[in-house]
């Protein structure tokens, strides 16, 4: 009666062991098929900050995977600390959702950081994407020469 509790025991254990690895792979593996796709830091024309210009600065996001993502709670962040914070978005397969630096009206494929100012610096920086636990899913770097890139 012992042995058959304990071997029920550890197999129970072995089981919920597997489950965990399983499940935390399959979720790491689904989210990082979503990230950065191309990023635009340096909008066309002299940077003057009119709301025109801030939202020819951008970034994408892309979902490379099979399933639809929601995006709630995730973030952009570039090296200075500036950060955005996705709203409910569903990004169905396939899709790209851009994000304006300036302001304007969210939609599924167009989102707005609402900023008055750059946020991606022309002479370097790098953008990273999190989830909305906080996991780093996705970084674009790029240094000072051009002024767009594919991430």
């Amino acid at each position: 009666m012992v042995v058959a509790r304990r071997l029920a025991t550890f197999v129970a254990a072995v089981a919920i062991a597997l489950f965990a690895s399983v499940s935390s792979t399959t979720t790491a593996e689904a989210a990082a098929n979503v990230r950065f796709s191309y990023v635009q830091y340096n909008s066309p024309g002299s940077d003057y900050g009119s709301n025109y210009s801030l939202n020819q600065e951008y970034i994408k996001i892309k979902n490379y995977g099979a399933k639809a993502k929601q995006l709630k709670g995730w973030t952009v962040r570039d090296a200075a600390g500036h950060v955005y914070t996705f709203g409910y978005l569903n990004l169905k397969p396939g899709a790209t959702v851009t994000l304006h630096t300036g302001k304007g009206s969210n939609t599924v494929k167009h989102r707005y950081w609402k900023q008055t100012w750059y946020i991606w610096n022309n002479d370097g920086d790098k953008a990273v994407l999190k989830n909305s636990r906080g996991v780093t899913l996705d970084a674009c770097k790029w240094g000072s020469s051009g002024s767009a890139k594919a991430c």
